[in-house]
């Protein structure tokens, strides 16, 4: 062989073991958990004190089942949902308010259907929820205690929707409602929050604003404490009552801030007690240190609170803007 052929084919042999030493090298220089990391990205749904993560919702709850256990979302936009059979669960976003689950309802219900024995929402949003029945929600509770904390529901038929249970308690706290509610197409109206006969309603530091039909807060509950929220309807549409305690409730009523818009479906009342029955008592109902006023461009007179119980309903402390009445009895 020519002896300049013999020098390229070593020229090119040593070119070649340079190349690998140099790409070995490279290889060395990174992190191994970087490799690691790059191997296999974590699923965003991870079960505290587990190690263990899943690529749905659902994956997770089961997985939970009849146990107890906190499922730690990463920030993301979800189209998904999840039902709760059973357990104690509670879902936590990794970062409040970077959650949110978008537009998909389970059983033609919620993004979280919820019937075992507990469950727990922190820092998630809920948004885009409709099902044929008008009643699409963030959470439907069927059953056991909720707790839901600096949370947001918006653009959806319900917020929260619950079914009786006398056994157990909601609490809601430092939560946003915004654009929820419809009376239309002939169907039963949905509500920012709509509690069916439940043990006991707590609501506090939340917000509700926006409104776009039906009530903000309607209650079957025989004990509701609704304290320090503000309920904003400027711009509501064809909204309802800020308050309904349709069967009637003991409690306390205090410390809330309310402002009437003036595109309302019924303006007749801000609070109504017992307008559809009076299966719980009224005595002792508490309506104190409130401030209520019409918003401003609206001219009209209205009531602060209506009775249909003719209970021992106190009113006390309340700040009343110009055309409203204290009370009535209906």
């Amino acid at each position: 062989m020519p002896e300049r052929y013999v020098q390229i084919i070593r020229a090119h042999r040593a070119s070649r073991r340079g190349l690998v030493a140099l790409g070995a090298l490279s290889l060395a220089a990174i992190p191994a958990g970087i490799v690691a990391a790059q191997a296999r990205a974590p699923a965003p749904f991870t079960i505290d004190g587990t190690g263990m993560d899943f690529a749905t919702l659902q994956q997770a709850v089961s997985r939970i089942g009849t146990g107890s256990g906190t499922i730690r979302i990463a920030p993301g936009v979800y189209r998904q949902c999840a039902v709760q059979e059973g357990g104690d669960v509670a879902y936590v976003a990794a970062e409040p308010g970077q959650v949110v689950f978008d537009g998909v309802t389970c059983e033609g219900k919620a993004a979280l259907v919820l019937r075992g024995r507990s469950a727990r929402v922190t820092g998630i949003i809920f948004q885009n929820l409709r099902v044929p029945d008008g009643n699409g929600a963030g959470i439907r509770l069927e059953h056991g205690d909720l707790g839901v904390s600096q949370s947001w529901f918006r653009d959806s038929e319900e917020g929260i929707l619950t079914g009786d249970d006398t056994a157990h308690q909601v609490l809601v706290e430092k939560s946003t409602f915004t654009r929820l509610g419809r009376c239309d197409r002939g169907l039963s109206c949905a509500h920012s929050i709509y509690t069916g006969n439940y043990g006991m309603l707590t609501v506090r530091q939340s917000r509700f604003e926006q409104g776009t039909g039906g009530h903000y807060v309607k209650s079957r509950a025989g004990h509701v404490d609704i304290e320090d929220n503000s309920f904003d309807d400027s711009h509501g549409h064809a909204t309802n009552y800020m308050i309904d305690l349709p069967e009637g409730a003991t409690g306390r009523i205090s410390s809330n801030w309310f402002v009437q818009g003036q595109d309302k479906e019924n303006y007749s009342t801000f609070i109504a007690v017992g307008a559809e029955g009076h299966t719980h008592s009224a005595n002792g109902l508490l309506v104190e240190d409130n401030d209520a006023r019409l918003a401003p461009g609206v001219d009209r007179n209205t009531v602060f609170v209506s009775d249909w119980t003719g209970d021992d309903i106190t009113l006390q402390g309340n700040r009343l803007g110009i055309g409203l009445k204290a009370r009535d009895r209906r």
